[in-house]
C-alpha cells in the first residue's frame, strides 16, 4: 500500500514553488530546488505532481483562482453598473503593479518564458488572458459600448501596459496614467 503524503504537502509545494517562481521566473527555478526549499522529499514532490510542467499548470490554476475570487468580490460591490465593473478589474491590476513584491504579470511572464503553444504552462496563462478579455467584452456590451470588443481590447492594452511599464519604470511611471486612460476609454 502506497503512503499517502501528509495533508498540506500539495499546498506547502504550490507556495515554495510559487515564491520561487515569482521572484527568479519559471524556467529559472529547477525541481531540486523546489525540493531543497520545502524541505519536503523529492518523492513527495513527485507524488504531488508529474514534473515541472505540471508544477507550472497546478500554481498558475492557482494564481488563476485567485484572481477570479478577487474580481468577483470586487466587482459585485458594483453591480448593475458594468462600466464600474470594468474600472474595478483594470484598479486591481493597478494594486498588483504598486505592490512591493511586483516582478511582472504572471501569466504575460510565462507566456513570455514559454514560447510552444503545447506547453501547459502557456496554455494556462493563455487561458487566463482569454477569461479576462472575455469578462471585459461581456461588461462592455452590458455597458452599451458602441464597440465592445474594442473597449475591452483597449483595456486589455491598458493592463497589459502597465504590468510591462510597471516592472520596467515602477508605479510611477507610465502605470501611473492608466487608470486615467482606462476611465477615459470607458467613458467614450
Amino acid at each position: 500500500m502506497a503512503r499517502r503524503a501528509a495533508s498540506g504537502t500539495r499546498e506547502r509545494i504550490l507556495g515554495v514553488a510559487a515564491r520561487l517562481f515569482n521572484e527568479h521566473g519559471v524556467r529559472a527555478v529547477g525541481m531540486q530546488q523546489v525540493v531543497e526549499e520545502s524541505g519536503l522529499g523529492k518523492s513527495l514532490l513527485y507524488r504531488e505532481f508529474q514534473g515541472k510542467d505540471d508544477l507550472v499548470a497546478a500554481w498558475l490554476q492557482e494564481r488563476d483562482a485567485q484572481w477570479w475570487q478577487e474580481v468577483d468580490t470586487e466587482t459585485a460591490r458594483h453591480d448593475g453598473d458594468p462600466a464600474r465593473q470594468m474600472l474595478t478589474i483594470v484598479e486591481l491590476a493597478d494594486k498588483r503593479v504598486r505592490s512591493p513584491r511586483f516582478r511582472g504579470c504572471t501569466f504575460y511572464n510565462t507566456v513570455a518564458e514559454f514560447r510552444d503553444p503545447a506547453h501547459p504552462g502557456r496554455q494556462e496563462a493563455t487561458a487566463h488572458l482569454d477569461r479576462v478579455r472575455a469578462r471585459l467584452r461581456l461588461l462592455a456590451a452590458s455597458s452599451g459600448a458602441a464597440d465592445p470588443e474594442a473597449l475591452a481590447d483597449g483595456l486589455m492594452l491598458v493592463i497589459a501596459g502597465m504590468y510591462a511599464t510597471g516592472a520596467a519604470f515602477g508605479v510611477d511611471g507610465p502605470p501611473s496614467r492608466a487608470l486615467a486612460t482606462a476611465r477615459a476609454l470607458i467613458t467614450l
